[in-house]
């Protein structure tokens, strides 16, 4: 939703996305043939593409029967492309180019890694374990923890005028790529505004228990700087005002969610995005 919201106003995006993934049609791939995780590589080249285009549709269609039930067409074309190029990052380049993505998709990590969790008195391996685990998580990081981020991440960062944090999972899909030791160091040297897009609440059992104001803690405590917060009026998950500015945070409460509250609804989002560039 937040790419949806960002290709309306900017005429350069980038998404930067964890590649930790180890479940379903992804799993099944890194286990068989030794790639990183692609599924929300796929979501996002989605996201950015043409909603016209076939390619465009396709790359969402599952398969439902035989040995290829449950896997992504997006997936094995990207898997494909990879291993025909031999580069994952022009594997990505060409298939934007099938699907009229008006931005880049990029692996936060350039090789396969597996999501670590503490939790008091132990550890979980493994994205969907740690999903569902029902354990209060403490921390997260990558294994091997000095994977190294393909340079186009760190100039995308560099060179960029806005940086957004996107609602998602956490623990399993935000922090995994704010770990990748270069993004921290790119994060660091930047000097562009940084904004996060709170969730509209809890995942259940992975946030369960998490008020906002944890969720601004666990961002802050992996040594990212945090200049917005944007959360909707709606929110299930509202925030004190005074806790953000205690972090230094501009809190932002916006109307920026579906009616139902359910997602976030790009129309209403880009506006307030927007107007955070231009402040």
């Amino acid at each position: 939703m937040t790419l949806r919201a960002v290709r309306t106003y900017a005429d350069d995006v980038t998404a930067i996305v964890s590649v930790a993934d180890d479940g379903g049609s992804s799993g099944r791939l890194r286990r068989d043939l030794g790639v990183f995780g692609v599924g929300d590589l796929r979501k996002c080249l989605v996201a950015l593409g043409d909603d016209r285009a076939v390619f465009s549709r396709a790359f969402e269609h599952r398969f439902a029967v035989g040995d290829l039930s449950g896997h992504a067409l997006g997936n094995l074309l990207l898997v494909g492309l990879a291993e025909a190029t031999g580069d994952w990052e022009q594997a990505l380049a060409e298939a934007g180019r099938l699907i009229g993505a008006v931005g880049r998709v990029l692996p936060a990590t350039a090789e396969p890694v597996v999501l670590k969790a503490e939790f008091d008195g132990g550890e979980i391996d493994g994205q969907v374990a740690i999903q569902n685990s029902p354990h209060r998580i403490r921390r997260v990081a990558l294994v091997p923890p000095d994977a190294p981020s393909p340079p186009a991440v760190a100039d995308a960062i560099g060179n960029a005028d806005q940086i957004l944090l996107a609602p998602g999972s956490l623990f399993t899909s935000l922090l995994p790529a704010l770990c990748a030791r270069d993004v921290q160091t790119a994060l660091s040297a930047s000097a562009a505004p940084i904004v996060q897009i709170a969730n509209l609440g809890a995942q259940i059992p992975e946030t369960e228990g998490l008020d906002a104001a944890d969720h601004l803690d666990v961002v802050l405590e992996c040594g990212v700087r945090l200049d917005h917060l944007v959360v909707d009026l709606r929110s299930r998950l509202p925030v004190d005002p005074a806790v953000a500015e205690a972090h230094g945070v501009h809190l932002l409460v916006a109307d920026v969610a579906r009616p139902d509250v359910g997602a976030h609804e790009p129309a209403k989002l880009a506006p307030v995005l927007a107007a955070l560039l231009e402040s």
